[in-house]
């Protein structure tokens, strides 16, 4: 694995990894590279902290899920009452039509359709700019992306609840937004911002301790520097310098999305918990009809098919985490459950051979299809 992993520095297509790879107690860990391109940063080391981007959305989930089994939210009531911004939708007749030529929703949305995205909503798969509805999701900040820009939550929700929805809820899955709108709730319904939230139910029950929406300033040593490739030449081109880093301070918005920092140990730890089926060092802290619950594929045959850049045909998605439904590749095990960011993140949980992997990188991806490197891992 050392061999394969280092091959990949080598030739360049990444500066930097952490690689953990764990079974049945024993943990093997890898970090290869630098943390910067100009090595300024040191060689990389195991407790970096890495923006996780969208490996955030299974984090987030179980902790929505938590909020379940306390009754503070419930899967399949409208999320009306705890977001009246999204109450008597209106739906697009056409995806690609005027945001004016819309239909009433059949339904309200719930907690059910933020989980497993089918909320109505959320990354349109079109060339950008194609369909008003993607210009008009730019211009009121609302884009997918690791970090949502200088917007509140009661502001971001407002923007969003002028918009139409794009399919009837229940309907179509489409990626990312449900996630984001999911922390909302969950603050509301506690009256603690998210933060808080995660880190009293999540991430002190189960040692995460570096764990978050921001890295704090005593340990900004210890996040590598981030890179884009270049589109024209492919040569990675720094997008975030942890000396002037956008993840220095606590964001306007945490993203419930993919808006998470961590390190591979911290992301042991949870994928440890969801392997346990909710318990960790003798603590329960999910149920297990709740774990089995998210790991499960809750989509169509046909929402799958036509999303098939994600699913390939040989997955699904359960409650905020991507799920292997059939072997079609020697590292498809039916079953197994996790799920990859866009900044170079892949965390995944193998119940059948009770393995879990972590991958954290500093390439950003060029697609929602991982790199060869994630794919090899």
């Amino acid at each position: 694995m050392r061999e394969m992993l280092t091959g990949h520095v080598a030739r360049g297509d990444l500066l930097g990894l952490v690689a953990l790879m764990a079974r049945r107690g024993e943990v093997h860990v890898e970090a290869i590279g630098s943390m910067e391109a100009d090595g300024d940063g040191g060689p990389m080391r195991r407790d970096a902290i890495f923006r996780i981007a969208s490996v955030t959305k299974q984090v987030t989930a179980a902790a929505a899920m938590i909020l379940v089994e306390e009754c503070r939210l419930r899967l399949d009531d409208p999320v009306d009452g705890l977001l009246p911004e999204l109450a008597d939708r209106k739906v697009l007749r056409r995806p690609d039509g005027p945001l004016d030529d819309t239909v009433p929703a059949h339904r309200p949305i719930t907690l059910r359709d933020l989980l497993t995205f089918r909320m109505g909503i959320g990354a349109v798969m079109a060339q950008p700019g194609d369909y008003p509805i993607q210009r008009a999701l730019d211009e009121a900040g609302l884009s997918l992306g690791p970090q949502v820009g200088p917007i509140e939550p009661n502001e971001w929700m407002k923007r969003l609840g002028n918009l139409p929805l794009v399919h009837q809820p229940g309907e179509k899955w489409m990626y990312h937004t449900g996630s984001d709108v999911l922390g909302v709730p969950m603050a509301r319904a506690t009256g603690r911002p998210l933060e808080e939230l995660l880190k009293e139910r999540l991430f002190e029950l189960l040692g995460m301790k570096d764990t978050g929406f921001h890295v704090p300033a005593d340990k900004l040593d210890r996040l590598p520097a981030s890179y884009k490739p270049d589109p024209g030449t492919g040569t990675l081109v720094l997008d975030d310098d942890p000396r002037q880093t956008r993840w220095g301070q606590p964001p306007t918005f945490p993203s419930a999305g993919g808006g998470l920092v961590s390190t591979a140990d911290d992301l042991l730890a949870f994928c440890t918990m969801m392997l346990n089926k909710g318990r960790y060092g003798g603590q329960r802290i999910l149920s297990r009809p709740s774990v089995e619950l998210m790991t499960t594929d809750q989509l169509t045959e046909e929402q799958k098919a036509e999303n098939a850049v994600f699913f390939g045909g040989g997955s699904g998605w359960g409650l905020g985490v991507n799920v292997v439904t059939r072997r079609n590749d020697l590292s498809a095990v039916p079953g197994r459950f996790g799920w990859n960011g866009g900044t170079g993140t892949s965390v995944y949980t193998d119940p059948a051979e009770e393995l879990i992997g972590i991958l954290l990188t500093q390439r950003y991806m060029t697609s929602p299809m991982p790199p060869a490197v994630i794919r090899d891992f």
